[in-house]
């Protein structure tokens, strides 16, 4: 199994970025965690703080990926375009969030991606991944 996890804007500050909320580990640290957990998937690992970039990922995986874990982050409540792919492509879609976005501002409980993904894992920490990846993988059997 292929799958793309996806990081929205500001991701890549993650272990500096508020810690208090978003832990102190950078996802380079935890997505060699991950690698080693899942040693029978072949995770592949993009980032980007700019919306047309996630877009053309989302385009190309289609015929790269079995699935993709998608933290949209901000995008997440603001952006019909990443809807719009989501709901375009042939690939399942789990959306993630480190935080527990309903515990968080109001403008956060809005998702704009909710209607389009196979699922929404919230407020587990980096774990949210692990937990989308495990479904992906379940799902499978």
């Amino acid at each position: 199994m292929k799958i793309l996890i996806l990081n929205g804007p500001n991701l890549n500050l993650l272990g500096k970025r508020e810690p208090e909320i978003y832990g102190n580990t950078s996802f380079e640290e935890y997505f060699r965690n991950l690698q080693f957990e899942f040693k029978n998937v072949e995770l592949s690992y993009f980032q980007s703080n700019i919306e047309g970039e996630l877009i053309d990922i989302l385009q190309k995986s289609a015929k790269k990926y079995d699935g993709v874990v998608f933290n949209a982050a901000a995008y997440t409540h603001t952006s019909i375009a990443l809807a719009d792919i989501i709901k375009s492509i042939h690939i399942p879609v789990i959306e993630v969030h480190i935080s527990n976005v309903f515990a968080r501002e109001k403008f956060r409980h809005k998702s704009y991606l909710a209607p389009y993904v196979k699922g929404v894992i919230s407020g587990f920490g980096l774990q949210s991944y692990s937990l989308a990846i495990q479904s992906f993988l379940k799902n499978q059997e």
